[in-house]
């Protein structure tokens, strides 16, 4: 059985505070929408909402922060999933199955939501940002397994970042440069995500042991 772990919970705000985090969340969902991730700045986000640029700045620090705050937030329903949905992502499958079913999820999180992943990275943080929680995730599930002699820590932090690299930012960005080495259309073969969630799979069974077969 799964250990019950929990994922955190935001930080208390002030009512004002937290309205005005919404209501700035709420209006760069719309500028995305409306002019893509490119034209979305400070200044435009500022004019949309309503609010001053000041209460920009210090919400969200640079034009990154905004990118961070929206994937950040998008990410909490996958975070619920892990936590009480059903199984194999859910608690109640083999530690196995739900380290697979984890990374699949989280290939399609970032496929789903690539061009604000992309964003995030400003220049003045190493590319493929890790992930503490999904770090946290993955070494409970791995302490439930017999693995004589591994370093879990290690190992739990290498198994995260194979689930946010770059590459996987830039393959989900240019599908239509996938060509035949990597799939998708020009080959005829199955695209990035059917392929990474693939080998995640694959990654994950060599190190751990076999999982049950997929469904269907």
């Amino acid at each position: 059985m799964s250990t019950p772990m929990t994922w955190g919970t935001p930080q208390p705000e002030r009512a004002d505070a937290a309205r005005n985090r919404q209501l700035l969340l709420a209006s760069a969902r719309e500028l995305l929408a409306e002019v893509g991730a490119d034209c979305l700045t400070m200044d435009r986000l500022a004019e949309h909402s309503g609010l001053g640029k000041g209460t920009v700045f210090r919400r969200f620090g640079t034009r990154a922060g905004i990118f961070q705050a929206l994937l950040d937030d998008s990410e909490r329903t996958l975070q619920q999933e892990v936590l009480s949905g059903p199984p194999p992502l859910g608690p109640g499958a083999p530690p196995v199955d739900r380290l697979v079913a984890y990374g699949q999820a989280r290939i399609r999180f970032l496929a789903e939501h690539h061009a604000v992943a992309r964003a995030t990275f400003d220049g003045r943080q190493p590319a493929g940002k890790r992930r503490p929680l999904s770090e946290i995730h993955i070494r409970v599930l791995l302490r439930e397994l017999d693995l004589p002699g591994a370093d879990l820590d290690v190992l739990a932090g290498q198994l995260a970042s194979a689930l946010d690299g770059p590459l996987l930012l830039r393959l989900f960005a240019a599908p239509e440069s996938d060509g035949p080495a990597l799939g998708g259309p020009a080959s005829g073969g199955p695209g990035p995500t059917t392929r990474y969630e693939a080998g995640w799979r694959d990654l994950v069974e060599r190190i751990c042991g076999p999982a049950s077969p997929p469904a269907g």
